[in-house]
């Protein structure tokens, strides 16, 4: 579960990024966003790969 949770802190983290660069044009915050969505794309491929070794290791 603690993929999954620092997922949802990071996301919660870069909606003001997201804000600065969508709303307002700020380059250096689209710099941190596209930074913070590679981050989300490792986490994500992580816990994909947590939820598959668990889910193998219940069903032998």
């Amino acid at each position: 579960m603690s993929t999954f949770q620092k997922l949802k802190e990071l996301v919660a983290a870069t909606e003001a990024d997201a804000t600065a660069f969508h709303e307002k044009g700020n380059k250096a915050a689209g710099t941190r966003l596209r930074k913070a969505y590679q981050e989300i794309k490792v986490l994500a491929q992580a816990g994909r790969a947590e939820v598959t070794e668990l889910k193998n290791k219940e069903s032998k």
